[in-house]
């Protein structure tokens, strides 16, 4: 089998290699169990107790000290699974048709799971496994069995699993993890989100060798940032893997000596490092990695993740705290950029055969003044911080911003007469359709910075599903057509007087960050763990 053969999802970078730690729980029953109709409030009452059991646990596992705040926000993620009146409301109208509490919770748990799986949105899907998680243990606390568990994983062990949960992720001793390999999940998944914010190497979805074969192994080597995997690697290789370990662990080492660095280059430029977040949870990893600001708050998964939609004063807690967090640094939110692919509580989205070129970003929130407002106004409350900035995502024409204009300048008067504090803040857009490139001489004498997101402007440009392995060799963005656009933004950019960030993936890449700063860009926003090399690469230039 070739390398090509053995790859996985890449999930967190890194490079790991460890005795196998196997974490292959027994199987739930899968056959249905009647119950006559005198047991039925018994079983009720017994499904509610190992339910309560579970949410116990799953608050001392949340208030253990030393936790990290991504690890306590995931952890109630999974509690509010627990009290989801679906999930509960299920399990209890199964039972009182006449199955026991186990055949209950394990129905209803599956159908809630499926929902989730069925969905488009990865970070949704993801959901599925918290959904198991849960169904599990109180399955198991309803069946009378002790489940294995992470707490007793060895030092520099590599977790083995078809899936790992949250809640089972929750009770490991990260420090003896080295890395994580499972058979399931995305790059989405919270066991791959909770193993980047410890920097534990994970691949993930690897579905080259069946579960006996991985319960046997003895040992495995995983490369987070390829998806390689290597089943008890032979000598040659192990020395080879060995040698790839030391060999980051010096980079990371010299890598630290960045994280306060001003990224100036050698002919005089600064140029701002920023992070790419999506939650409060990732703010201390951020300023950790020395993040100079936030490039881009991704506010979607704030709604995604919700039953209702936030109201304006939730809204306005959580960009004030974000703000407050990086005083005197700027910290560039960007609106709601939901559509088909990304269903939210409160919008009823048509059915289209392909979403990405559909009612999304500035086009549903401009049709939905019920759900942009409220966010318009949150932000501008939080503007009085000083530091808050705001884009646009999915512009496409220079009405789309005047439009945006309008109802900040209704909101301001709203406020006003309500007497409610607010400040102002930049208005920008996200560069990532071809109209806007063609547009950009018009729309930057509207706006007071460009962000572009090369992500969706690279699949727009070359035309190509950027989730299809096939067409992935067009899906980059040094392909030349990507490149003239980014340039040509850039001109538009610099004879306007504006300033140009760059928040997609391809911000942190070393071999196009000097490409990018000879274009214009000053201001580079990425994922934290590629801070620090990014400030290298910078200076440099």
């Amino acid at each position: 089998m070739n390398p090509a053969e053995r790859r996985g999802v890449a999930a967190s970078e890194g490079t790991a290699m460890g005795v196998v730690f196997p974490f292959f729980p027994e199987p739930l029953p899968t056959a249905r169990e009647a119950i006559a109709p005198a047991q039925i409030e018994a079983e009720i009452a017994r499904f509610h107790a190992a339910l309560d059991a579970t949410a116990a646990n799953l608050v001392a596992s949340r208030d253990k000290p030393g936790l990290r705040p991504a690890d306590r926000e995931i952890i109630d993620a999974l509690l509010e699974v627990a009290r989801d009146p679906e999930f509960v409301g299920g399990a209890e109208e199964r039972i009182r048709g006449g199955v026991s509490a186990v055949t209950g919770a394990i129905e209803s748990g599956n159908a809630l799971a499926a929902q989730f799986e069925a969905l488009d949105d990865p970070y949704l899907k993801a959901r599925a496994e918290d959904v198991h998680g849960i169904t599990r243990n109180v399955a198991a606390t309803l069946l009378g069995r002790r489940e294995i568990s992470l707490a007793d994983v060895p030092p520099r062990a590599i977790l083995v699993a078809e899936e790992i949960s949250a809640w089972d992720f929750a009770k490991a001793p990260i420090k003896s993890i080295a890395g994580i390999l499972c058979t399931k999940g995305a790059a989405t998944s919270h066991v791959a989100i909770m193993a980047r914010a410890h920097g534990i190497p994970a691949v993930l979805g690897y579905h080259h060798a069946a579960a006996a074969d991985l319960k046997a192994a003895k040992m495995v080597a995983i490369d987070g940032a390829t998806g390689e995997v290597f089943l008890d690697p032979d000598p040659a290789t192990a020395e080879r893997i060995a040698d790839r370990i030391a060999a980051e662990r010096k980079v990371n080492e010299a890598l630290a000596a960045y994280r306060d660095v001003k990224p100036v280059t050698r002919d005089g430029r600064e140029i701002e490092v920023a992070a790419n977040l999506g939650s409060l949870s990732e703010i201390d990893g951020a300023l950790a990695a020395g993040a100079m600001g936030v490039g881009l708050f991704r506010t979607e998964l704030l709604f995604m993740e919700r039953k209702t939609t936030p109201s304006e004063d939730e809204q306005t807690v959580i960009y004030t705290e974000l703000a407050r967090a990086f005083a005197h640094r700027p910290v560039i939110v960007r609106t709601l950029d939901i559509g088909g692919d990304k269903p939210v509580a409160g919008v009823e989205f048509p059915h289209e055969d392909n979403p990405f070129l559909g009612w999304r970003g500035v086009r549903m929130c401009l049709d939905r003044p019920d759900i942009f407002k409220p966010q318009l106004k949150a932000l501008l409350r939080a503007a009085v911080v000083g530091n808050v900035k705001v884009m646009v995502p999915m512009v496409a024409t220079v009405d789309e911003v005047e439009a945006v204009k309008a109802l900040v300048a209704e909101c301001r008067a709203e406020l006003s007469a309500a007497g409610i504090a607010f400040g102002e803040f930049e208005l920008g857009i996200m560069v990532e359709t071809p109209a806007a490139v063609f547009a950009a001489d018009a729309l930057a004498k509207v706006v007071s910075f460009f962000s572009i997101g090369t992500n969706d402007l690279t699949q727009y440009v070359m035309a190509v599903d950027r989730l299809n392995p096939r067409v992935a060799s067009l899906n980059r963005t040094e392909q030349p057509a990507v490149m003239a656009a980014i340039a040509q933004v850039c001109r538009a950019a610099r004879e306007a007087g504006i300033w140009v960030g760059m928040c997609g993936e391809a911000a942190a890449r070393p071999d196009l960050i000097p490409r990018f700063v000879e274009m214009g860009i000053t201001e580079l926003s990425m994922s934290p763990a590629s801070i620090a090399r990014a400030k290298k690469t910078v200076l440099e230039i």
